[in-house]
């Protein structure tokens, strides 16, 4: 993968046929965020290699194809692209250009009710996925916590919480993770109560 795109988008998954073909890529509608400004596009991979390209005003049919190695030429208004393709999770896909510095970065609507024809829906949408995806990690993860230079726990964010309504200990008490050695990033239990 080139470190532009590592860069600009951390924690990519290469595309993996038999585990993304089917369920998170054929038939699903992909929104081009590339340009959803000007005008938005809706890309539907179909079974016998076809692609549907749907805009406001017309619907285009081209082709794609995927060679043994997860790259795909696909058929555009341009001519003939090779990408490679990318999962940042099951609805957000990228594909990266294999001639230039470019990517197309793609969300995935077909389980979305909302319009999505902006980059303010853009935004709301990564905002809102990323912070349900933060709230469910947290909620389940455990931290200690330091009161007076003694350190206790593991406790989960629930238990914290608990322990704060029957004022055992203060909502400002430094948390750590469990797999970070020390207080460094200097949170707190109030930092994490406000992420659920």
């Amino acid at each position: 993968m080139e470190d532009y795109l590592r860069n600009t988008i951390p924690n990519l998954k290469p595309f993996d046929y038999n585990r993304h073909h089917d369920s998170h890529f054929i038939n699903q509608e992909w929104v081009l965020v590339n340009g959803i400004s000007k005008e938005k596009s809706i890309y539907t991979f179909k079974e016998d290699h076809i692609l549907e390209i749907s805009r406001k005003t017309s619907v285009i049919k081209t082709s794609w194809t995927l060679n043994i190695n997860n790259i795909f030429s696909i058929e555009t208004e341009d001519g003939l692209i090779i990408v490679k393709a990318y999962l940042k999770d099951d609805d957000v896909l990228v594909l990266n250009h294999q001639n230039k510095n470019e990517f197309a970065l793609f969300i995935n609507m077909t389980n979305y009710s909302e319009d999505l024809s902006s980059i303010e829906d853009v935004q709301v949408f990564l905002r809102e996925k990323y912070k349900q995806k933060v709230s469910d990690l947290i909620y389940e993860h455990e931290f200690y916590y330091i009161e007076k230079s003694e350190e206790f726990g593991p406790f989960t964010v629930e238990e914290l919480s608990k322990k704060i309504n029957t004022e055992q200990i203060s909502m400002y008490c430094f948390v750590r993770d469990i797999n970070e050695s020390d207080y460094s990033n200097r949170l707190r239990i109030i930092d994490l109560i406000k992420e659920l």
